[in-house]
Order: structure tokens, then sequence, then C-alpha cells
């Protein structure tokens, strides 16, 4: 048996060989299609979303699993660990941190479960979960590694640009006015995570290829600061010439010693729609 096991939703974001190679387990939020139920990463993908979504003039709704759901993968992952570290994404921008506090509290396993709000989405989350993995293979204890996570949150940076404000505005984050003007325009809002929120930012202009590099450049200061073992590049379906402009630009660097590449899954994608592109890390504290 396990010391511990890492439980996650999938929103996380990491790609299946990080999954695999960190032993973690996964369980799916859901994604709903008009009267149709999926879940996200088994049986739905975001090309399905874009198809769904254009066919029918708006978005997907998401929703969190259920109890019973959240009570059935707890046992499963207490099966095969002495405790559990589960991440969640924002408890600002979904109700799965909640359902799995209720679980672990009517399953009476509070001394071996531990529910982090992430206070965060994708691979914002996805580096808690990679520092977490990290830190169970120096044998640290669940309490320790649950504090230290607490303690950096603040330092990850979680950050895109969006190719298109069609999915926000259908979102409701997002006025009627303001979607279409800068589509029009060709604007793309620079959006970022703060205090488990997401926040609007800067408002890039012109082709995807162009923002997206200037983008980068405004991130650099930032990018001397992070901790190097890691970096994301994380897209909703992207052309590949700008995804290997950003790395690139990140290999260019000299600094990082992995960039990870990773798509968003099905959930993510719902709300922020295709084209989407955000370089995520954990800067250092000063």
């Amino acid at each position: 048996m396990k010391n511990i096991t890492i439980l996650t939703d999938s929103t996380c974001d990491l790609s299946p060989e990080l999954i695999e190679k960190y032993e973690i387990m996964v369980f799916p939020l859901h994604i709903h299609l008009g009267e149709k139920e999926y879940s996200d990463g088994v049986d739905i993908c975001p090309e399905d979303i874009y198809a769904w979504a254009e066919e029918h003039n708006t978005t997907p709704k998401t929703s969190a699993l259920s109890l019973f759901e959240a009570k059935e993968y707890l046992k499963k992952a207490l099966e095969q660990s002495k405790e559990v570290i589960c991440f969640c994404i924002s408890q600002q921008m979904s109700s799965c941190y909640d359902v799995m506090c209720m679980a672990v509290n009517e399953l009476e396993v509070t001394d071996r479960v531990f529910v982090i709000d992430t206070m965060n989405l994708s691979t914002g989350n996805g580096l808690q979960i990679l520092e977490t993995a990290n830190l169970i293979k120096k044998e640290m204890s669940a309490k320790q590694i649950v504090e230290y996570i607490q303690n950096i949150q603040p330092q990850i940076r979680a950050s895109f640009v969006v190719d298109t404000l069609t999915y926000l505005h259908r979102g409701g984050r997002c006025s009627g006015v303001a979607a279409f003007a800068g589509n029009a325009l060709k604007l793309h809002p620079y959006i970022f995570v703060t205090d488990g929120k997401m926040q609007a930012g800067k408002k890039y202009r012109g082709k995807m290829e162009k923002v997206i590099k200037t983008y980068v450049d405004d991130l650099k200061p930032a990018l001397q600061n992070a901790k190097k073992e890691y970096i994301f590049i994380t897209h909703s379906g992207c052309e590949d010439s700008i995804i290997q402009m950003v790395k690139k630009e990140l290999e260019e660097l000299k600094y990082f010693d992995e960039i990870f590449i990773t798509r968003a899954g099905s959930v993510i994608t719902s709300h922020c729609g295709p084209g989407t592109l955000g370089v995520l890390f954990i800067e250092q504290s000063i």
C-alpha cells in the first residue's frame, strides 16, 4: 500500500504521460450538451464541444461530480494508500471542492484525506500536483505537503490569451456588445487567475501569432524569477506553429528544465473556446 495517493479533478489538464508517470488518480467533471451529459476526458473531446457550440449557437454547461461519485472515488483511492491528497478546481469556479469535503465527512475519513482548494484552474492546478508528487518522493507527510502547497498558491502564475470572445460572452463572462466589438477589432484579452477568480487584464490586438508573441514577451520579467523545474504551455487547440513559437521563446531563455505542452480538457474548453493559449508557472518568492 502506498503512503499517499494524489486525487484530482479533470480540470488539471495534465497529459496522460504525466498522469501515468506520477500515478495520479483523476475523476471527471461533467459537460452538458443540451439534455445529454458527458464526462470530461472519458466520452467527449474538445472538438465535440466546438461542433455542438457552433451548431446550437451556445456553449455547454459544466458541473461538478455528484456526492455519490465523490465517495466512490475516495473509497477507491483509500484502498490503495494510507492517505489521500485531493486537488479541486477553485471553489470560486465550481462546487467540486464542497462536494469532495462533504464526501470526506460522510465517509468519516478526515484523518486520512486532505482536500485542497487549488484557488486556480487548468495547469495552475497541475503545477501544484507536480509539486506534490515530487514531495511525496521525498517522503514528506501529507500534512506537511498540504501546508507547503497552500503557502505557494499565491505564487502560481496562471494566465491565458483567448482567440475569440464568443465563448466568454455565451458563458456570461463578457457582454454581447463587448464580444461583438472585440471580435470585430480582433481584440484578445489577457485572462489571469488571482484569489481563485479569473480577471481580465491587458487587451491585445491583431493576429493571434503576433498577440501570443507579445504576451510571452510581457511575461519574460516574471519568467526570469520562475521555478526552473517546469513550465506549462497549455492550449485549447492552437495552430502548431504558434505553439512551437512559444516553446522556442521559452527554450531560448535557457532556464527551464522541462517545458510541458498540454491540451486543455473539455471543461476548460467549454469556457475559453478554441485558440486559447496560456503559459503557466510558479514564480519564486523574493
